[in-house]
């Protein structure tokens, strides 16, 4: 699939009719068709029909988004993949862990969606198609169930420990059998129920893994707490001396601490794309051909209705304004903090904020097929793809789960061999490497970076389209810039000339007539006054100017040929344009393409990173001067066909420079692709066009210095990452194995790693 493509709406059967549907029923009925599924509990997630959530992309690539359950460990998103991955209908699949967000990709009509989804849920994972809303709200049931059965646990572990604190006491006190023996049976009577209770978030899982023989790292969480309890039991029948039960609860009570804090962790690293699926909106109130409103879910609309969309909404279709005048706020796509005006005719998007007037617009695109739902789309490909880090922790845990469970054999046998306590020792000491040695961390270890990565980049105004962007961004040592549309604006504007207020107001008048940029420019320069007299007989001569008849006279506005005006020095690189009428000394008005406002600092800072800058230009030597000159830039050419663009970058390439290009999206394409990474500014309906790795939007330049220097912390933090992992390993297994660990020392253990490297790849968030 190429970045040019974007994803086909899902079109329902439903028609609108007239005002029949405004009927109850007839609206009920509507919802039920097209409607997404009731939020469900994530323990009874459906296996519902996924035909409507899947999205057709123009390639004839089918794609589908899960949510899954049960999942915690690297060792679940292999087995999941290899599931999916041996069908030869399917042509990817990857699960995110962070986020729990299944992507399944296969060419079209080559398989069933409900097949792949009830095979991933043979293997012990309930899915569901994935929504923004049900996943906040599963995550939210999930909080409060791992709350309250974390309160249960530590109400009923810090009972239980003061009576185990009497029993110990009492071994120096002489205390007696009988009051030691029903001092036990008391914990019994506290902790069992406790456990019941408070354990079902294992237990579950664990039982939906065995069911389908299949295990995950529930089961040997679930075994460690039930054969604790079951000896305390044994124990406590024969007036033993020891019970443990005091180990069992408390052993459940850091599990749940463990997980309910790496759940509120995950949580503040939700996907960005999650992010931007829940600000859009769910329901439309759309005009009927007679008048009449309905409200409709999105899923109903169908490009060409007409949107009533009221002052503080979100808009919920792309689309051109139909009649009515407002402000937008556009910062969610562009980054840009000033609401921009919208008029009729003004192209509005989805999601974007309509501020202080109602609007109808008439949709263009819809649902899956909206700007919006395309960069939710890019982002998901990029947060969820095979970066190099990712593929290396995929082999790392393909390896290593059948070491972990040989090691905790091992473990079992050399204890019963060579203890001399009998199999109870034996057996504990074998949960505890299992337990303590879960892959966790490493599956974290990357995705939760590249997620953080993700959200911050794009509230500066930067979107990630490739898996491994943020790597080769770290690599990079040179940028080469081009000139128009990337160190400037790309819009000209007035910066000097001979004229009077009068002249600018006539050729301001006469430029409203024209598209031509420099036109544009004037209208903006213009101070709004009408031109004394009447303007008519106006005429645009292509490639020359315009002229018309002023209180009857002819004037022109237009090039300096055109107009018959003798050449004379200017200032080199600007552009000019003259206007000429009777009886009147000709004005000249010179235009210059702006730099973006912080250029100068932006380049500046790149330097003292220690990259080497150079500009490619196509315009003429003339025009690139006074830009290099006033960025400070000294490796420059102008003049380049795209051609010459990719020589150079090959050229840096064979010199061993890994480059980011950073140029147009549209006709800077090959030096784009030729570099070891790219980044492209883009107006908001160029986000799917650009042959870029990464774009970014708004009229600033500091997004490229932000996304090198998040690039670089993201590389740093997977490493660190990598390395947390491996040294809790390295520690953690031999001391299992040794016996050092009780199985309660062990899940405290292997909970801290998961949410150390979870918390490294949060300090993303606030990284300077």
């Amino acid at each position: 699939m190429t970045v040019h493509d974007r994803p086909q709406p899902v079109t329902p059967t439903t028609s609108l009719g007239g005002n029949d549907c405004c009927d109850a029923s007839a609206l009920a009925n509507l919802a039920a068709e097209v409607g997404s599924p009731a939020p469900q509990d994530i323990d009874t997630l459906p296996l519902t029909d996924p035909t409507a959530f899947v999205i057709h992309d123009a390639d004839g690539v089918d794609r589908l988004n899960l949510l899954v359950e049960n999942l915690h460990c690297a060792a679940c998103i292999g087995k999941i993949e290899r599931r999916l991955l041996d069908d030869p209908a399917v042509i990817s699949a990857r699960v995110n862990m962070s986020t729990r967000r299944l992507n399944i990709a296969w060419h079209h009509g080559n398989a069933d969606p409900a097949e792949l989804m009830r095979g991933v849920a043979a293997l012990g994972y309930p899915t569901a198609p994935f929504d923004a809303e049900d996943a906040a709200r599963n995550t939210d049931i999930e909080d409060r169930r791992l709350l309250s059965a974390l309160a249960v646990a530590g109400f009923a572990a810090a009972n239980v420990m003061l009576l185990s604190v009497s029993v110990w006491s009492g071994h120096a006190g002489g205390m007696g059998e009988g009051t030691r023996t029903l001092f036990h049976w008391i914990s019994a009577l506290i902790a069992l129920p406790a456990i019941v209770y408070a354990g079902q978030p294992f237990f579950r899982s664990a039982w939906r893994a065995l069911a389908v023989r299949s295990l995950n790292m529930d089961v040997p969480i679930s075994l460690a707490v039930l054969l604790a309890s079951a000896m305390s039991v044994y124990q406590t029948a024969h007036n033993a001396e020891h019970a443990y039960f005091d180990a069992s609860i408390t052993l459940l009570f850091f599990l749940l601490i463990g997980r309910y804090l790496d759940l509120r962790a995950r949580s503040k690293a939700r996907s960005a794309a999650t992010h931007l699926l829940s600000l859009q909106a769910h329901a439309a109130t759309v005009i009927a051909d007679d008048g009449t409103r309905l409200a409709l879910r999105l899923a109903a609309i169908q490009p060409g209705m007409t949107v009533f969309v009221a002052a503080g909404d979100r808009i919920p279709v792309d689309g051109v304004v139909a009649s009515g005048t407002s402000e937008i706020d556009t910062a969610l796509l562009t980054g840009e903090t000033i609401p921009k005006l919208a008029a009729p005719q003004t192209q509005v998007f989805a999601g974007t904020l309509n501020l202080t007037a109602p609007l109808t617009v008439t949709a263009s695109a819809v649902a899956d097929g909206t700007l919006l739902s395309e960069i939710v789309r890019l982002m998901e490909l990029a947060e969820q793809g095979r970066a190099k880090y990712v593929r290396l922790a995929d082999r790392v845990s393909q390896i290593y789960a059948p070491v972990v469970h040989l090691l905790s054999a091992a473990t079992f046998v050399g204890w019963l061999v060579l203890g001399d306590g009998g199999w109870q020792p034996a057996l504990m000491a074998a949960i505890a490497v299992l337990i303590i040695t879960c892959p966790c961390a490493l599956g974290l270890a990357v995705p939760v970076v590249q997620v953080v990565a993700s959200g911050r980049l794009l509230r500066a105004g930067v979107l990630v389209k490739a898996a491994d962007a943020l790597e080769r961004l770290a690599d990079a040592d040179t940028v080469v810039f081009d000139k128009t549309g990337t160190l400037t604006l790309g819009q000209p504007a007035l910066v000097g000339g001979r004229y009077t207020p009068v002249d600018l107001n006539i050729a301001a008048a006469l430029a409203a007539q024209s598209r031509h940029p420099l036109s544009r420019a004037l209208v903006r320069a213009g101070t709004g006054e009408r031109a004394t007299g009447t303007l008519c007989d106006i005429e645009e001569i292509a490639g020359r100017g315009i002229e018309a008849t002023l209180n009857g006279a002819r004037v022109q506005l237009g090039s300096r040929d055109w107009c018959g005006i003798a050449a004379e020095d200017g200032t080199p690189g600007d552009t000019e344009i003259w206007l000429v009428r009777a009886g009147s000394v000709p004005a000249c008005f010179r235009f210059r393409d702006a730099l973006r406002d912080d250029a100068v600092e932006v380049i500046a800072a790149l330097k003292r990173a220690g990259l080497q800058i150079e500009l490619l230009s196509g315009d003429t030597s003339a025009a690139v001067t006074p830009v290099a000159d006033a960025l400070g830039i000294t490796t420059w050419r102008g003049g380049c066909l795209p051609g010459d663009k990719t020589d150079r970058l090959q050229e840096l390439a064979r010199q061993g420079r890994r480059v980011l290009m950073v140029g147009d999206g549209l006709n800077d394409a090959p030096s784009l692709v030729a570099a070891h990474v790219s980044m492209s500014p883009a107006g908001a309906a160029d986000v799917s066009q650009t042959a870029a790795d990464l774009i970014f939007q708004g009229r600033a330049l500091m997004p490229v210095a932000t996304a090198l220097s998040v690039a670089r912390s993201s590389t740093r933090l997977v490493k660190q990452n990598f390395g947390l992992a491996l040294l809790y390993n390295a520690i953690a297994v031999p001391v299992a194995m040794l016996g050092m660990a009780t199985p309660l020392i062990a899940a405290i253990a292997m909970s801290s790693s998961s949410l150390i490297v979870t918390l490294n790849a949060l300090r993303l968030r606030w990284i300077k």
